[in-house]
């Protein structure tokens, strides 16, 4: 079987981990003919690319799929899709993100690809931006549905806010949580000598969070607690794991705000180094505005560490109030600082709340259930449109 999966770029994120675990696992797992067709990827979010070359015959790169929207080079990324899949004559086409999932969509039902597959890593729409950029991307997800054959959500979330919003018809989404290698964060541990790197002590206790440095992740609402935290918890250090646009401005921040000397900022880091930066957390938080399902929340769990997050998107399937951590409504700084209080506060309930998360998260978030669920999907697709064909 030929599958083409298309995604917009290749920078370190989620959705792109997601992404070459679920063509990297396809080809070694099942033994699917597997290409990946991504834009070129650049900036300080750091790229993917060089894992994505290392195998094989598997990434192309696709110059006028950009990310910005820019008409001659969204018509130019189209016409070449449409003629490489027509090249490769895939048997599903499977996209994902905004642009790729636009325009890779459209192409593959120009081409004649029998099945499209689309995952919704995170919303395109919603409260997080204008009514305008809302109408606009509503309508291009409309569009690009009435071309889909099923949808992949990350998150129950996912499928219920596009549902909403007129995307499709229920029998079309499958909810498949985005998996990983649990062994490294299983092993993680606590080490001094990992600490000290960033000038950490034993006694210190870390709040961490790992995201880019850029709007809507929600570092703004972390900074404006320290000050009050570090008054109420003088041993706390706040690390954030990542890089960004808003790097400079979150510096800046921290300096105004009285707690450099608390906050640390340990840049863009590789995803096989991720689990080692956990293993020196006691409290992971994620308050993203806008995320299909954070893979820090369950990679925090697999590392038997408490989260704390924002009730937003798929959140709360894995921020389990009392069992796994606490959600927190977003925007409301008092809930969020009593709720890092408690877990600074209580090693017992850290420990408690990160051996329970540890335990749920080997039920649901390992990459081969991932790449399994998501050969048996393919198979029923791919069997459904013949027996379709076959009586018609």
């Amino acid at each position: 079987m030929r599958v083409v999966h298309v995604i917009t770029r290749l920078i370190v994120g989620g959705a792109q981990e997601n992404t070459l675990a679920s063509v990297v696992g396809l080809q070694e797992r099942h033994g699917w003919e597997v290409r990946l067709i991504s834009g070129p990827t650049y900036g300080p979010e750091g790229s993917l690319e060089d894992v994505a070359a290392a195998v094989p015959g598997l990434l192309e790169v696709e110059s006028h799929l950009i990310r910005p929207v820019h008409p001659w080079h969204d018509l130019l990324a189209w016409i070449r899709l449409v003629h490489r899949f027509r090249e490769l004559r895939p048997d599903l086409v499977h996209t994902h993100s905004g642009k790729a999932g636009f325009l890779g969509r459209l192409a593959a039902h120009r081409a004649g690809v029998p099945v499209i597959v689309h995952t919704i890593h995170g919303p395109s729409f919603g409260a997080f931006q204008g009514f305008l950029a809302n109408a606009a991307f509503r309508w291009a997800e409309r569009q690009a549905g009435r071309v889909t054959t099923h949808f992949v959500a990350v998150a129950d979330a996912m499928t219920r806010q596009y549902l909403q919003a007129g995307i499709g018809r229920p029998e079309q989404y499958t909810r498949i949580y985005s998996g990983f290698d649990l062994k490294p964060f299983l092993q993680a541990q606590n080490d001094p000598a990992w600490r000290a790197r960033i000038g950490l002590s034993r006694e210190e206790l870390v709040v961490g969070k790992i995201a880019r440095l850029f709007k809507l992740k929600g570092h703004d609402d972390l900074l404006a607690v320290t000050p009050s935290l570090v008054r109420r918890c003088p041993r706390l250090r706040v690390v954030f794991v990542g890089d960004g646009a808003w790097r400079r401005r979150l510096e800046r921040r921290a300096q105004a705000l009285g707690v450099a000397n608390h906050v640390r900022f340990a840049g863009l880091v590789p995803p096989a180094e991720i689990p080692r930066w956990i293993g020196i957390m006691d409290v992971v938080v994620h308050l993203s505005r806008r995320e299909g399902l954070p893979r820090a929340l369950p990679q925090a769990l697999a590392a038997g560490k408490p989260v704390v997050a924002y009730d937003c998107d798929g959140a709360p399937e894995v921020c389990r109030p009392g069992e796994t951590g606490f959600l927190v409504t977003p925007g409301d700084r008092a809930g969020l600082e009593e709720s890092l209080l408690r877990l600074l506060t209580d090693p017992n309930l850290r420990a408690q709340l990160g051996t329970r998360g540890r335990a749920w998260v080997r039920q649901h978030f390992d990459v081969r259930i991932m790449v399994d669920q998501l050969h048996e999907l393919y198979l029923r697709l791919l069997a459904d449109k013949r027996d379709w064909k076959a009586g018609s």
